[in-house]
């Protein structure tokens, strides 16, 4: 068995090009970038690269609160506060089934969260950079 495009054995990670989108950002070197140009051409680059990156750092900051969302409502560990008799009724099986979705779900949250965060984290200061110059 071959896999072709859009063929996968895990699901495409959703936040990937967002991900390259602000590592290529966090990339430049305003000074490199901006080497050899007048003070004018200069601030508008800056300017520009500038932009890009306060709307780069809007999206991951939606992206970072609809994921913050995955911790919402009641702890799934709150199965531990049920007796043991009401854990190991039959009816319960599915419950505990839940209770592994949600917790994987969040633990993937919260890695997409820290993966986002940290990427925002050392872009900012380049923001307030380019800010600088303009």
């Amino acid at each position: 068995m071959t896999l072709g495009p859009g063929d996968s054995a895990a699901a495409p990670d959703p936040d990937e090009l967002l991900c390259m989108r602000l590592r290529d950002l966090g990339l430049v070197d305003l000074d490199a970038f901006v080497a050899g140009l007048d003070g004018s051409r200069a601030a508008e680059l800056v300017g520009a690269y500038a932009d890009d990156v306060a709307l780069a750092l809007r999206e991951a900051r939606t992206r970072i609160a609809a994921l913050r969302a995955a911790f919402g409502g009641p702890d799934p560990l709150n199965v531990v506060d049920t007796t043991p008799r009401q854990r190991a009724s039959d009816t319960a099986t599915a419950g505990a089934e839940r209770v592994r979705i949600r917790l994987t779900g969040q633990a993937e949250a919260a890695r997409a969260l820290a993966r986002l965060a940290e990427m925002a984290g050392s872009l900012v200061p380049k923001l307030f950079e380019a800010d600088r110059r303009r």
